[in-house]
């Protein structure tokens, strides 16, 4: 397995250092997390994080970028994202016009070499963060929702940090990016993608990261507060609800309680702001019967 090469500095000095730096910006991470993010830089990996909706995989890629003062390159996967969307089109327009404007005042060998050349390429997120010289965080968000066909289109960029273009040859970053790929676990991803990328799963924090979490994110909400709501998101998570409410919900449940200027999170008070963390209607009347709302 091969290091980081020589003429690239690493992001994260150690696994402390990758926690304090999270931490500055907002994301408190475990030691498994600071330790398998510290890895993919040093190694020079692709980091595969799964795990529920909610839990912080984006939000992981973000505060990476953010802590490192590097650039975010995100591909949104989607059903029915193809090589157009994730790597690299021609602009068939343009190709057009030029093949127009030449005819008659040049070969054809000529225009052919011209409309496959740099100007008339348009680089999608793979093609953009593999091309930046500069420090980059290769977002891949939701993988598990694009065609299993969509997965080949990786296994180059994510083995050898290049991206061939038929017309043009195989380009090759000069600086890899740090490329972090999240999946929600609705499909199964194919081994050759994984064997490609180290693993970390993230699941929904323990209470007292929770509590943290939120203080640090609402540090003018009182401790007891703090306290109700994470119990209360607690009870919720163990229920069987269609969408179970998320760590930045939860953040957002603390900021609407400060905004109303509530100091108690009573009956009343879960009553009327609920729907900050449930978005279905069948959970809300779930939980306000476990809960005992009237």
């Amino acid at each position: 397995m091969a290091l980081v090469s020589a003429h690239q500095s690493p992001l994260f000095g150690s696994v402390a250092d990758v926690a304090e730096r999270l931490a500055g910006v907002g994301y408190l991470a475990s030691t498994a997390v600071a330790t398998t993010v510290y890895l993919a830089d040093r190694l020079g990996k692709p980091l595969l994080v799964e795990g529920p909706a909610g839990v912080g995989k984006t939000e992981l890629a973000k505060a990476v970028a953010e802590c490192t003062g590097s650039g975010l390159v995100r591909l949104q996967c989607y059903e029915g994202i193809d090589e157009a969307r994730a790597l690299y089109e021609w602009n068939h327009a343009k190709q057009l016009l030029r093949i127009t404007a030449g005819q008659g005042k040049e070969s054809w060998d000529d225009t052919r070499d011209d409309v496959f050349s740099e100007e008339f390429l348009l680089a999608r997120p793979l093609l953009t963060a593999i091309r930046r010289s500069e420090p980059t965080v290769l977002l891949i968000d939701e993988m598990d929702k694009a065609d299993v066909e969509v997965e080949g289109l990786l296994l180059e960029v994510l083995s050898d940090f290049q991206v061939t273009v038929p017309e043009m040859g195989t380009i090759t970053a000069t600086r890899r990016p740090f490329a972090l790929l999240t999946s929600n676990s609705t499909r199964e991803l194919s081994e050759a993608l994984k064997r490609r990328c180290l693993f970390l799963h993230l699941d929904f924090p323990d209470a007292d990261l929770e509590r943290r979490i939120v203080a640090s994110r609402v540090p003018e909400l009182a401790e007891n507060l703090v306290d109700a709501l994470v119990r209360t998101v607690r009870v919720l998570r163990g229920l069987e609800l269609r969408k179970s409410p998320s760590v930045a919900e939860t953040i957002d449940w603390g900021r609407t309680l400060l905004a109303l200027g509530l100091d108690t999170l009573d009956d009343d008070a879960v009553r009327a702001t609920l729907g900050v963390v449930l978005k279905h209607q069948s959970d809300t009347v779930k939980a306000a019967a476990e809960l005992r709302l009237n």
